[in-house]
């Protein structure tokens, strides 16, 4: 294949600041940036002023912002839905701000189809043209599975897919059978992996077929890929996780360590399968 594959990642798991993000990043040869916290703040907390001097320093050291790693969706149902609504839009001006068109979206902590749709509705009707809305298929929440996630992209077409692997594992799902009915709706991946006892682990030491997901994926046309190592317990993990921590089988020194230690398991795959990157 051609086709040059963009690295991504989620910098903030070798770094709590913007620095170490861009530092771990550039270490590691990846320009594109899914941001999800910077100085311990959410993406959806950061003022306008931060969001503008974070833009500035990623246009200096030439980083792109892929996707807003958003918390959008990742609430109970009874949680106050008019505020997440005010942070959702501020999220789509920082799309306009970072140059970037994805959020990273859920649909929420409920299996209530009916409810769940109402405010998938309105998360589509307040978004703006140009921005895309990117699924994905968190644990617990109504799309954690191959008939939920089919249900969203088949009511919702402008709602595309974001396809994690590990995901998929720790709710028993078989991921080759997911990506068999997921695949033709997923915009791109993140790159994670888990073992059949719900353990983390690099990318293709897993169960996930992570190798075989993304040689399905580039030959769809897919160039990108998120890394979300999850090698090792960073800042906010817990709250990501709906209060839940995550286990692991390695040890690493540091956060860096670990990230590195995923985006090399990742380009491992990606010199077994001749891609370039």
């Amino acid at each position: 294949m051609d086709k040059k594959i963009k690295l991504c990642a989620f910098a903030d798991e070798a770094s709590n600041d913007l620095k170490g993000q861009i530092d771990a990043l550039k270490r590691n040869n990846i320009g594109l940036l899914e941001i999800r916290g910077v100085d311990k703040e959410n993406i959806k907390d950061i003022s306008y002023e931060k969001i503008k001097e974070i833009k500035k320093q990623l246009d200096e050291n030439e980083i792109k912002v892929w996707s807003l790693g958003s918390p959008v969706g990742k609430y109970e149902l009874e949680d106050d839905f008019c505020k997440q609504l005010d942070e959702f839009k501020k999220l789509c001006e920082f799309c306009e701000i970072l140059e970037c068109q994805r959020i990273r979206m859920f649909s929420f902590y409920s299996k209530d189809e009916d409810r769940v749709f109402d405010r998938l509705e309105t998360l589509c009707s307040v978004a703006p043209d140009n921005v895309i809305l990117c699924h994905e298929n968190e644990k617990d929440i109504f799309g954690d599975d191959i008939e939920g996630c089919v249900k969203i992209h088949e009511a919702f077409p402008r709602i595309k897919g974001v396809f994690d692997p590990a995901n998929f594992v720790q709710c028993d799902v078989d991921t080759l059978k997911a990506w068999e009915k997921l695949g033709k709706y997923v915009d791109y991946m993140h790159v994670k992996d888990a073992l059949k006892d719900k353990r983390v682990v690099k990318a293709g030491f897993g169960i996930g077929n992570v190798e075989k997901i993304i040689k399905m994926y580039t030959e769809n046309g897919g160039t990108v890929l998120t890394l979300e190592p999850h090698l090792m317990e960073f800042y906010g993990l817990s709250r990501l996780e709906n209060g839940q921590s995550i286990n692991h089988t390695e040890v690493y020194k540091d956060e860096n360590a670990a990230f590195d230690a995923g985006a090399c398991a990742l380009k491992n795959i990606l010199d077994k399968l001749e891609l370039r990157y």
